[in-house]
């Protein structure tokens, strides 16, 4: 697989767009995609994004949304090259503002009201209790590789969700269940002159709506129930699912959906750590931050 090829990519899209060249400016780039700005000759820009597995169908997922209604950057064109992903998307320009929790609210609730998307991959109850067993299964292989061998610590607390899971998933597809962004953060929310856009569709799937309201404080800092109980009572205001407020799994509903969200980003983690990145060098951040997660999964679902 080649290291990079964005500039393959480019070229490629630069032939379906019917562009001879664009100059390239890095707007963000990690190991794993980037987003640059290209201008045109002309003078007209794009925002050109790349990105390899398991963001490489970013571009069915917005396209499906726009389709769908749900406002997000236009793609006009992309394609496929040694496994990576690339795009060219409208440039939305700066932002008029950072987006706030209000914001966050309205914005749930139109992704949330969306047609279900048979094409997204589906996190109902049963694959949800599945979380902490297939971390387990992640950490198996990473000790087969001689890697984190010193975290018996988060076995132990993986083996203690697990068994719990069942009980605690329980009110999974209780309304809103359909789009899950996944990545639902301020800056995923472009607040423009004309209106707003949702960015980052790459790991979008069908699941609890819960979880991308869990996901907008960020999981820097500890979890904050009572933050998240007004970001519910925002977006049942805003029009969403009384359903929203509703407890689930024994819990309240922003302590399931915190907790459950935290075991998500968990699995998620050990899947890089195992599969995706694949660099025993990360290992100490990554457990770190499990850990980190782990210990707030086992406080909020109570357990």
């Amino acid at each position: 697989m080649s290291p990079n090829p964005s500039a393959e990519l480019l070229d490629d899209l630069l032939t379906a767009a019917d562009q001879s060249t664009a100059a390239r400016e890095e707007v963000r780039v990690w190991s794993m995609s980037g987003v640059e700005r290209v201008t045109f000759p002309d003078g007209t820009t794009a925002i050109f994004k790349y990105a390899k597995k398991p963001f490489d169908t970013e571009d069915q997922a917005l396209r499906l949304a726009r389709t769908l209604g749900v406002p997000v950057p236009r793609v006009h064109a992309s394609a496929v090259r040694d496994g990576w992903l690339g795009m060219l998307m409208a440039d939305l320009g700066p932002s008029a503002r950072q987006a706030d929790d209000l914001d966050g609210a309205v914005a749930a609730v139109v992704l949330h009201g969306t047609h279900r998307a048979p094409s997204l991959p589906v996190l109902d109850e049963e694959r949800l209790r599945t979380l902490p067993s297939r971390s387990l299964e992640h950490l198996e292989r990473l000790r087969k590789a001689d890697r984190w061998q010193d975290a018996d610590d988060v076995e132990d607390a993986l083996d203690r969700i697990a068994k719990a899971a069942e009980a605690r998933s329980a009110g999974a597809t209780r309304e809103p269940f359909g789009w899950v962004h996944s990545e639902f953060h301020p800056t995923s929310l472009h607040i423009g002159e004309r209106g707003w856009r949702l960015l980052d569709f790459a790991r979008a799937f069908t699941g609890p709506g819960l979880l991308d309201l869990a996901s907008w404080h960020g999981t820097i800092d500890p979890p904050h129930p009572v933050r998240l109980r007004v970001l519910l009572e925002q977006y049942v205001t805003a029009g969403g699912t009384p359903d929203a407020l509703a407890p689930r799994g024994g819990l309240a509903a922003e302590n399931w959906a915190l907790g459950w969200h935290r075991m998500w980003a968990v699995e998620w983690f050990m899947e890089q750590a195992v599969r995706w990145i694949n660099d025993p060098a990360t290992d100490p951040a990554y457990i770190k931050t499990v850990r980190r997660h782990l210990t707030d999964v086992l406080h909020l679902l109570e357990i």
